[in-house]
């Protein structure tokens, strides 16, 4: 058999070979280093037999895959060592993820003292150095291996297979567990890891299950990485926004009030405020849209026509019973079948598209309780929500005109450089979740795919995460822990039109369907802001600062040229206020520093005197005096043009 190499050489070996083998024979040295193998491209265990003519990559720590396959095995290891430690825990499931490993266990709450133990005794199991052992048996054996052992879980897990699926597990001296693999070929290959926290998780993620804890870890090839990603997950921590927001009194949430209900506090609600302000001027006045306002709910038989109903009942909130009472609502988890009748208030010919309405919708949820996390999965939010109805030839030109507005809105908060575009199609596999059929599907998915490539957009694609109606541009960014979540999406939809009797009069007179495209030019403005305080660990541009300037007297005998000056600040809408606390100067300074206060003018006699005031920035530290008009008109154009100031480090700013 012949096997193409990653660097293109071809090896040819008279029988069937390992792919750990195949390394061997390459060099002593790779072998040691490899983490599993890519076959055809297809990611598969060292231990894995070629068996005829591929393409073969062994790959090592410094592939995804092979650091993949480091921290799975490390995974083992941490099962093996909760086994030893806590021999009444049970097993559930340990993947590798983006950021590291986690597993699952049916146990009492874990202490940072029990992570400590736990970590002494892998690093024993890891110098023991056991190889890992590949089996399978067949799915009775399977099942009464794993019942002898006490594992109810992994008993689940098996029955859940084909009546004749061949069951693979893992061996590690005298633990064993129930995987797929890949794994390297002995505990020694793993070199430098952590376990960095435990908490809640439910079993298979659903929240009527049993309540299990989840321990995560994180593992690399050497300690200088795993140092590396330890200080970003420290700096990940800093600038969570679900700590930090709290902590600079943006949002808070109540027990009282409920999970993914946040209440803005009047800082969180003013840079609300300007968000949205700022999205409405921008859409109604330099692209084209008209507002609408629309109801927070409606009966069931508007969700019956658009098709959410049946497609999406189970994520809204339902009020009223339907086999008991005459008229039953639910809480509009959007806004397009309302919109859609806006359209159809009056009749519409070819002339008036593209119609573009757009809303700040409110809009409900229901998300599952163990889903909930600060402002980025919520179950109330509001989104800056638009439907344009067009004709089929205005389709290319509007989701390109869509695709420059969500890019200039990420540009201006700069963040354009933080996201990433995916093409969201249908699941062919599943086609009774979906309007229309194999040609709707293609010539859509086309649509979109054609205007990414003529936009030049690096974008993916992913199967299942389209609509239920039609296909999506999603521009997707990572939270501070590499969760990816959908900020901005764009939709192509030519079939829900019909089930409104949608229509405008074209050239001959006649009635035709419109196209319609759902997206927004932001989303949604708790996720948003999530992102504003991560992106910018709280030092937001100053145009977006609940408190853009504080004016700090030097003492009580300049209060009133402090107020003055507060004055002339509030009568240029800038968002001001005075320290006038019986504190020393430097108090007030590191105060606002740590307020995250853009500018800080400070006022004594020579300022009072000379009509002046001294500024202090978080973007050049002591800038010195200034006559307090030169810097109103400063202060002015840089919030008018939204000007994204480099900060200075830390220590510089003091």
């Amino acid at each position: 058999m012949k096997i193409t190499l990653k660097d293109g050489s071809v090896r040819e070996y008279e029988s069937a070979k390992s792919v750990y083998d195949i390394a061997l024979d390459i060099s002593e040295g790779l072998a040691r280093a490899a983490c599993c193998g890519k076959v055809d491209g297809e990611t598969v265990d060292l231990r894995t037999v070629v068996e005829g003519d591929c393409r073969l990559a062994i790959c090592t720590a410094g592939d995804p895959e092979g650091l993949a396959a480091i921290r799975h095995t490390t995974s083992h290891v941490l099962a093996e060592a909760v086994k030893n430690l806590f021999p009444e825990a049970k097993l559930a499931i340990g993947p590798s993820i983006d950021t590291g490993f986690y597993y699952d266990f049916d146990h009492e709450p874990f202490s940072r003292e029990d992570l400590d133990a736990l970590e002494a005794e892998m690093k024993k199991i890891i110098k023991r150095g056991a190889r890992l052992e590949k089996f399978t048996l067949p799915r009775a054996e399977a099942v009464k291996l794993m019942e002898d052992r006490n594992e109810p879980y992994k008993v689940e897990l098996i029955r859940d297979l084909p009546e004749d699926a061949e069951i693979s597990f893992y061996s590690q001296g005298d633990f064993v567990d129930l995987c797929a693999g890949p794994h390297l070929m002995s505990t020694k290959g793993i070199r430098a890891f952590k376990l960095t926290s435990s908490s809640m998780a439910y079993w298979r993620g659903d929240s009527d299950r049993a309540k299990l804890q989840r321990i995560y870890g994180t593992a690399y090839n050497n300690k200088e990485d795993l140092a590396a990603h330890l200080e970003r997950m420290e700096d990940a921590k800093r600038r969570d926004h679900n700590r930090l927001g709290r902590e600079m009194e943006l949002f808070t949430t109540v027990d009282v009030i409920g999970q993914g209900l946040p209440l803005f506090t009047p800082k969180g609600t003013r840079m609300i405020m300007k968000l949205q302000r700022w999205i409405e001027d921008l859409e109604d006045k330099e692209w084209g849209y008209v507002r609408t306002r629309t109801p927070l709910m409606a009966k069931s038989d508007l969700y019956k026509i658009s098709g959410h109903w049946d497609h999406y009942k189970d994520g809204m909130f339902i009020l009223g019973d339907e086999e008991k009472d005459k008229e039953v609502f639910a809480l509009r988890p959007m806004t397009c079948p309302f919109q859609y009748y806006v359209y159809k208030n009056s009749q519409k010919s070819y002339r008036d598209l593209p119609y573009r309405m757009s809303e700040t919708s409110t809009l409900f949820r229901s998300e599952d309780s163990g889903e909930m996390h600060g402002l980025t999965r919520v179950r109330q939010f509001t989104i800056t929500e638009a439907h344009i109805v067009l004709r089929p030839d205005q389709a290319t030109e509007e989701l390109k005109n869509c695709l420059d507005l969500a890019y200039y809105v990420l540009k201006t908060l700069g963040l354009q450089d933080e996201v990433t575009y995916r093409l969201s199609k249908w699941d062919p596999e599943n086609k009774a979740k979906y309007l229309g059929d194999d040609n709707y599907w293609n010539s859509t998915q086309d649509a979109l795919r054609t205007v990414l490539r003529e936009k030049g957009v690096s974008f993916v694609e992913a199967d299942g995460e389209a609509a239920f109606y039609g296909p999506k541009i999603d521009i997707q960014a990572k939270n501070v822990y590499g969760k990816e979540d959908t900020m901005i999406t764009i939709q192509l939809d030519c079939a829900i039109a019909e089930n409104f009797d949608m229509y405008y009069v074209d050239q001959n007179g006649d009635k035709v369907r419109p196209y319609i495209i759902h997206r927004t030019s932001m989303g949604c403005y708790e996720r948003t802001l999530a992102w504003l305080i991560e992106k910018y660990a709280g030092k937001f541009p100053t145009w977006l600062c609940p408190e853009q300037v504080r004016v700090l007297p030097i003492s009580e005998k300049y209060e009133a040229y402090a107020a003055k000056v507060l004055a002339e600040l509030k009568a240029r809408d800038i968002d001001a206020t005075a320290d006038n606390r019986s504190e020393k100067i430097g108090f007030k300074i590191r105060e606002a520093r740590l307020d995250k206060v853009p500018y800080m003018l400070i006022v004594g006699q020579k300022e009072e005197e000379e009509g002046l005031v001294s500024v202090r920035s978080r973007f050049a530290g002591d800038e010195g005096q200034k006559d307090l008009r030169e810097f109103l008109d400063q202060i002015c154009e840089e919030i008018r043009t939204k000007e994204i100031r480099q900060e200075l480090p830390q220590e510089e700013g003091k």
